[in-house]
């Protein structure tokens, strides 16, 4: 029988990687995007090209709290069971300590910890048993992070998530685990000044970014390792060592 994933933001960027790593597997998808549809066709183009997988796109917005019902829907009126869920999708707010206002505070937690708590609430007698549920977390969420002061916490909540959830998914037979990258060589990053992609490359033992068809095996394994459950593998390439 064929496995059938959920990727929120799963058109670009890690999402999309995670999308490639798992349609390689034989997994069908069904990817959500918030307005870029450009993108979207033409990942969901190059994902059928390489055969053997059904692929949807779904507009859902993670700031509007009506993308639940939209996504409710969409699985129940097809009547839809999904062998893995994957919250990809985030948002930040990179507005100063003191430019920072109530509203952009309120709507980086919707989207990074309010929307999936209560899309996954609304569909879970959708995820098979046996299934798995996997956040998105950041290093960002255990390093204290200079740029953005919400996402940070949002990101600490979300590793707090994974744990508690643990608990509260059980009675379903679901297994709940987190990835916490570091930096991922995206689009977002690539378009970073130099210097600061020099200066970020001299704080990783590595020495480089993190490519995304690496991080997205760690998804992949985190999915079908029956045993893995609570746990937020963090993906840094040695971060802070020096």
């Amino acid at each position: 029988m064929k496995k059938l994933a959920f990727i929120t933001g799963g058109t670009k960027g890690i999402g999309k990687a995670v999308a490639f790593c798992l349609g390689k597997a034989g997994y069908d998808l069904i990817l959500t995007y918030s307005s870029d549809e450009k993108a979207a066709r033409q990942t969901q183009e190059d994902l059928q090209a390489q055969g053997g997988i059904a692929v949807d796109l779904l507009r859902a917005d993670i700031t509007d709290k009506e993308s639940v019902d939209v996504i409710y829907q969409y699985l129940t009126d097809k009547s839809l069971t999904l062998d893995a869920l994957v919250f990809n999708a985030g948002l930040t707010c990179r507005d100063s300590f003191e430019d920072m206002v109530l509203e952009d505070w309120e709507k980086v937690f919707f989207a990074n910890v309010h929307f999936p708590v209560f899309l996954l609430q609304r569909i879970v007698s959708r995820i098979r048993q046996q299934g798995s549920v996997l956040f998105t977390g950041s290093l960002m969420g255990i390093q204290p992070h200079s740029v953005s002061l919400v996402y940070g916490v949002t990101k600490s909540a979300v590793h707090s998530l994974v744990k508690n959830l643990v608990k509260f998914m059980s009675p379903y037979h679901i297994r709940v685990n987190g990835v916490a990258p570091g930096f991922v060589d995206t689009e977002w990053q690539k378009t970073k000044p130099v210097e600061i992609r020099k200066s970020i490359e001299s704080k990783v033992s590595l020495g480089r970014f993190c490519e995304p068809e690496e991080l997205a095996e760690v998804y992949k394994m985190l999915i079908e390792n029956k045993y893995f459950n609570g746990e937020v593998v963090v993906v840094d390439g040695g971060y802070s060592f020096k």
